[in-house]
């Protein structure tokens, strides 16, 4: 069985997938540490952003892996850890450049798809339930006040980022919302076979309750 949950950034897709998955007993699959882990590459080998012909070869010679651990799913790039490498804002400012091409997707989502192969999965992202898995048993989709997401994005990157503000997350959030929305290449929408929820007033635990009574 696949359960799919999409919806913008700080909509609570990511928590509410892994305590779902934990509690099904499912793979956990987070769509969008592929595009994390191969921004990351790029960014460390120096590779034009703009460049798509040399992004298509240097992809082609990556490996992205989704391990199992005790903490939970860790990311992997090319064998090597990479699960907070590439959740820093650098690397979240740079994943438009892979995002926005189809190609590059393409790529990505067939490994995104080896991913669930022979397993029951709940995978999350902002195109899992309209193009990675369309054919997904159950089909969700997050979603929260701006301010609420942004404040929520505020609290986990004061732990790892200096000097951030809750306003240069509110501007980041807007335009990396614009960005999703509106690129050509598998855009975030909600597709008529979504169950949509707001969950700007609901923690985290309410909303996995909510989510099963559905599944």
């Amino acid at each position: 069985m696949i359960i799919t949950i999409d919806g913008p950034a700080g909509s609570g897709k990511s928590t509410v997938a892994q305590t779902l998955a934990k509690r099904l007993g499912y793979r956990y699959i987070d769509t969008g540490a592929f595009y994390r882990a191969f921004t990351l590459k790029a960014m460390r080998v120096g590779v034009n952003m703009k460049d798509e012909a040399l992004l298509k070869q240097l992809l082609q010679e990556t490996k992205i892996e989704l391990r199992n651990s005790e903490g939970g799913t860790r990311v992997f790039l090319d064998g090597k850890d990479v699960s907070e490498a590439i959740r820093t804002p650098e690397v979240t400012g740079n994943i438009h450049y892979i995002a926005s091409r189809p190609a590059l997707r393409e790529r990505l989502v067939e490994q995104q798809r080896m991913a669930s192969e022979g397993v029951s999965a709940v995978a999350e992202g902002r195109d899992t339930g309209t193009v990675v898995f369309p054919g997904a048993e159950r089909k969700f989709y997050l979603d929260a006040g701006v301010e609420e997401r942004a404040r929520r994005r505020y609290l986990e990157l004061l732990e790892t980022t200096k000097g951030i503000t809750y306003q240069d997350v509110l501007e980041e959030l807007k335009k990396r919302d614009e960005r999703d929305t509106s690129r050509e290449a598998s855009p975030l929408k909600m597709g008529d076979d979504f169950i949509y929820f707001d969950t700007t007033d609901l923690t985290s635990e309410e909303v996995v309750e909510a989510l099963l009574k559905k599944i």
